[in-house]
């Protein structure tokens, strides 16, 4: 009698539990169905993966070399405010997405980055810029082709397959409205310049990026509205940037100001801390609207700089005047805080003595974005320096100087496992 009752309780048991599985997998399915993205969660564990080992063997033989893999021998890792996702983790991932800022978030970046535009129907969106869509999403194979402002014009090509007249396309995401725009995939920011029809252009990824997290099933596109909620549920803080409307404003009866107020606004309503957001932006107006307009907010508003060249660098002069109009953070690219001296050195910059000097604070701009470093070619984010990076390991001296010389408070990275990495080692939460 008690082995049959034992059998029929099993029985029950079983049976509920089958039943509450099949509840929550139709739960889970129709979640899936409603919201993917809501499924991610805060990561459990930081997840480095092997690069900034491979870059600390990369390294020349030094005590910052000793150290790091002194620090890599520990395994335990934790997410740092230092390390920014750029874009999410655009190097490998569509930027942008949700995969892009899930991967960032996974690799510890402490902050994350949303580029905010808008749509027809003025909605925000996470976008790098724009009129971007062309390079960053499918629209071109969509039927949304129709609506761009600079339809796809064919590659004229040379006998030999010599490009006399690039591949082109103008896309915006001002001329398609939120619903039209959430039916796109994002996909690696590239076109192929040598492309003849609209499949062909969405090639041209760099060789040191990838496209195999760009399939058909991933490459989600995000509101703004999104992003918050995500970054929220993954734990990580928030620093959008404003970008430049490529239309004439007001677009709409939509003003700048609206524009940046709005931004601020969606903040609020998610009941995100001031203390947990960095608003950006290149134009200082944006930045000045939200000092004197949203002060809790504006009291970490980054001020972007914009220079190509170090020529093109605010003096000291300019810097101090940032201060007394209340910006208290200033974000150059790479290249503005760092020269090379007559050894071959890594040395803070004039721009970042006199910024420091001037009470900022300063965030840079952007690791992980040159692709191979050892090449002797480095561009647009080591001019100035390229005589003195001779590995790839070499980043980790650029962190090195750019944290304990220079004194930044955060770098920008589309690989944040990197910078996350070498927080740790430094002890910067």
């Amino acid at each position: 009698m008690h082995h049959h009752r034992l059998l029929m309780g099993l029985a029950l048991v079983g049976a509920l539990l089958g039943q509450a599985l099949a509840d929550n997998g139709q739960n889970d399915h129709n979640s899936r169905n409603r919201h993917t993205w809501q499924q991610v969660d805060r990561p459990v564990q930081v997840q480095l993966g092997p690069r900034p080992f491979f870059l600390v063997d990369d390294m020349a033989d030094s005590r910052l070399k000793r150290q790091l893999q002194q620090c890599a021998a520990r395994g335990h890792f934790m997410a740092s405010d230092f390390s920014i996702g750029h874009r999410g983790a655009s190097l490998q991932f569509p930027e942008h997405t949700r995969e892009s800022y899930t991967a960032a978030a996974r690799m510890g970046a402490g902050i994350v980055e949303c580029d905010v535009t808008f749509t027809k129907d003025k909605a925000l969106v996470c976008r790098h810029a724009q009129n971007d869509l062309h390079t960053t999403t499918n629209i071109l194979v969509t039927p949304l082709a129709a609506t761009c402002i600079r339809p796809f014009v064919p590659a004229t090509l040379a006998a030999d397959g010599k490009v006399l007249t690039p591949a082109g396309a103008e896309c915006r995401t001002s001329d398609i409205t939120l619903a039209e725009f959430k039916t796109l995939r994002g996909k690696m920011d590239a076109a192929n310049p040598a492309a003849r029809t609209p499949e062909q252009y969405q090639g041209g990824t760099a060789g040191f990026r990838t496209d195999l997290y760009a399939g058909p099933t991933s490459g989600t596109l995000m509101t703004h509205q999104e992003s918050i909620e995500l970054f929220k549920r993954l734990g990580v803080k928030m620093t959008p940037e404003l970008k430049s409307p490529s239309v004439a404003m007001p677009f709409d009866g939509f003003t700048q100001e609206a524009y940046a107020q709005k931004m601020i606004d969606e903040y609020q309503q998610a009941g995100v801390k001031p203390r947990d957001v960095w608003p950006q932006s290149f134009n200082k107006s944006d930045v000045l609207y939200w000092v004197q307009n949203a002060p809790a907010f504006g009291r970490q508003a980054v001020y972007l700089d914009d220079a190509s060249t170090a020529a093109d660098l605010p003096d000291a002069a300019e810097l101090q005047s940032y201060k007394r109009d209340g910006i208290h953070t200033v974000a150059p690219p790479i290249f503005a805080l760092l020269d090379g001296d007559a050894s071959g050195k890594i040395v803070p910059s004039t721009y970042a003595r006199n910024a420091r000097a001037a009470g900022l604070d300063i965030i840079a701009w952007s690791l992980e974005r040159s692709g191979i470093l050892a090449d002797g070619n480095n561009g647009f984010y080591y001019q100035g320096i390229d005589p003195a990076i001779k590995t790839e390991g070499d980043v980790m001296r650029v962190l090195d100087v750019l944290a304990q010389e220079v004194g930044v408070i955060g770098v920008f990275s589309d690989w944040p496992a990197t910078t996350t990495f070498y927080a740790n080692c430094a002890g910067l939460r």
